[in-house]
């Protein structure tokens, strides 16, 4: 079944294929006249440089971060098509899902998650980036 948003975009979860395990669609289909945004990956880092101690501060802070990039390039939450999150291992994951909901709502971009050893801060918990679509035009 394919769910066309009002950008145009189409999230779609085959029933050829398992459904979701988490807050994602199987595949999002970008329609021609779109312009692709792609965002570096964003840590938990507040617009004054500092860093927030827990994960749930860090995956907050993540998601607003996303969201201020969105709005700075024409977009919004919705506009997002691909998350890839890497979290360190041993950490909170239901934090940053916790956080997701709480700036994406029921919006489920294709999305990867991956637990890794260590982010390049000791004190960075979470790093999530992000792929956006605007239709142009």
């Amino acid at each position: 079944m394919s769910d066309p948003s009002s950008n145009g975009l189409h999230f779609h979860n085959p029933s050829s294929v398992h459904a979701p395990l988490g807050l994602y669609s199987h595949t999002v289909r970008v329609p021609a006249g779109t312009e692709l945004i792609y965002c570096s990956g964003q840590l938990g880092v507040r617009p004054d440089g500092s860093t927030p101690a827990t994960m749930a501060e860090q995956a907050d802070q993540v998601f607003a971060n996303l969201v201020a990039l969105a709005r700075a390039n024409g977009c919004e939450a919705t506009d997002i098509v691909k998350l890839t999150t890497f979290m360190v291992a041993g950490q909170d994951g239901d934090a940053v899902r916790a956080a997701r909901r709480k700036y994406l709502g029921d919006h489920r971009p294709a999305s990867t998650a991956v637990f890794v050893p260590a982010l390049v801060e000791p004190i960075w918990l979470v790093e999530v980036e992000a792929v956006l679509a605007r239709r142009v035009g």
